[in-house]
């Protein structure tokens, strides 16, 4: 598994409250808002604003004192790559939550926890550009 981050996804109570904060409080811009999410292109990675509850769903893990609504993601190159670190971090120790599927937005994702119950989502997005360094550029 590459040292890296791609993605940061807060669970948000309210989308549209949300993306008015970062868009015309903050002065941000966004990168994609496909129907229920918004991502920003941070410098070689990404922010995303996601429902809280929608994110607990699809991480098939409740919010509760153990999981606030945050995720941390590592995108993969291919199917292949999501694979082979969720085979390095469940031989670590981690806690598989979604095993890695083919998913409504045509990519490929799951989920687990580490140690500490940190949630983590590894996913290849086909739309997703990753440069050599790991940096992403989302589409």
């Amino acid at each position: 598994m590459e040292q890296r981050i791609t993605l940061i996804t807060l669970g948000v109570a309210d989308l549209a409250r949300a993306r008015d904060f970062y868009e015309n409080g903050l002065g941000w811009t966004p990168a994609s808002a496909p129907e229920g999410v918004c991502f920003y292109q941070l410098p070689g990675m990404g922010l995303a604003l996601f429902g809280r509850d929608d994110l607990a769903d699809d991480a098939r893990h409740p919010i509760d004192g153990t999981f606030s609504g945050v995720t941390i993601a590592i995108n993969e190159r291919s199917v292949e790559d999501v694979d082979a670190v969720f085979a390095q971090a469940e031989a670590a120790g981690a806690r598989i939550l979604k095993p890695a599927e083919h998913v409504f937005w045509g990519g490929y994702s799951g989920y687990f926890a580490d140690l500490d119950g940190h949630v983590w989502e590894v996913a290849y997005n086909p739309s997703w550009a990753i440069a050599d360094d790991g940096t992403v550029t989302i589409s």
